[in-house]
């Protein structure tokens, strides 16, 4: 199989006006540790754009984050994980670094940090749209130092409440599902027009994001026993919403913007931004912005990842609704506009390669 890779693919690379540009590049090396995976599917996310228009990214760099795709070569060191056939799904860092960006042909990734796709299950646009959204929602619910929930198989010994706020969100509709697989009950925001499918995903209680009443309905839902939040919006307001919604007893909220303050107002509520990209155990960068490797990040969804595959197949988490956009690589960058302007809700945009 290796043989048939070829020595250039396309891929889509930040160029220094920053825009991004599809261009010839050349098709990663893999270490050891590492696969390369022959993308079959691709899915959008805001910080795809963001790298972008905020030059956050490295000129030369490939775009994008979210692949599913078919493993065409490992590394020496990898015996126990994906082989040559398999299909596999999983999230680079894209824009960060010049060989490993997802928009591409090719993408190589660790070996130990991609969840294997069993068959009949998930296709590959359904599989690529389980990237950064779920991977995310993994991390604020379970990795060291977030929200604390029980995770699965484990469940929760009392049925607590849990508020998601941005449940038509990427990652709120995989939170919804993980959140119920943990055995919590779960309060929700959205516009009304999402209800129905946030339900079918697991939501007890879903509440418009728009009503003036909104952390009024919250306490009188939850008995005003909420401890734990998850807020996927990341403005001033949404995340004030989030902590005021916290009961009494004091509790924890997490977040998914970094520039966000962390003052809260109150002593009993503690509140953790949450990044995606410390799974890869590296040190990395955002723009002017370092951060330290965070190799513990890398070992839990490295182990959250092998259990995947089974709560797939026994069909305790679903499929989230994608979008497919049609053009490829080429038609990128009208997705990104189309989620610049707001437009996103409820699914996912799913390119195929």
């Amino acid at each position: 199989m290796a043989s048939t890779i070829p020595a250039t693919m396309k891929a889509v690379v930040y160029v220094e006006s920053n825009k991004v540009s599809v261009q010839e590049h050349p098709v990663p090396d893999i270490a050891d540790d590492e696969i390369l995976v022959k993308n079959v599917a691709i899915a959008l996310n805001p910080t795809d754009w963001k790298h972008v228009d905020w030059k956050l990214g490295k000129v030369g760099s490939i775009s994008g984050c979210d692949f599913s795709g078919v493993v065409v070569k490992v590394g020496k060191s990898v015996t126990d994980g994906p082989k040559v056939g398999d299909h596999v799904a999983g999230v680079a860092h894209g824009a960060a670094y010049l060989d490993e960006g997802a928009f591409a042909e090719y993408v190589k990734t660790f070996a130990d940090i991609v969840w294997i796709v069993p068959e009949n299950t998930f296709s590959h646009e359904q599989a690529a749209a389980y990237g950064v959204a779920f991977w995310t929602a993994v991390q604020a619910f379970y990795a060291p130092g977030r929200l604390g929930l029980v995770e699965p198989p484990a469940k929760s010994p009392t049925p607590e409440w849990v508020l998601i706020y941005g449940g038509s969100s990427g990652v709120g509709l995989c939170a919804i599902q993980l959140a119920r697989l943990s055995g919590y009950k779960v309060i929700t925001t959205a516009s009304p027009r999402n209800h129905e499918l946030l339900k079918s995903l697991g939501a007890d209680v879903t509440i418009d994001y728009h009503d003036p009443d909104v952390v009024a309905k919250i306490k009188q839902v939850t008995g005003d026993t909420l401890k734990y939040a998850l807020e996927t919006i990341g403005d001033e307001e949404t995340h004030k919403v989030a902590i005021e919604a916290i009961g009494p007893s004091g509790g924890r909220v997490v977040g998914l913007n970094l520039m966000a303050s962390k003052e809260t107002g109150r002593k009993d509520v503690t509140i953790t931004e949450t990044l995606l990209y410390s799974v890869s155990g590296r040190p990395f960068s955002l723009g002017p912005m370092q951060f330290p490797a965070a190799p513990e990040d890398r070992t839990h969804m490295a182990a959250f990842l092998k259990k995947l595959p089974q709560y797939v197949l026994e069909g305790a988490l679903k499929p989230i609704p994608v979008k497919l956009w049609e053009g490829g690589l080429e038609a990128i960058p009208s997705g990104f506009q189309y989620m610049r302007e707001g437009k996103v809700s409820a699914e996912k945009i799913v390119y195929r390669v």
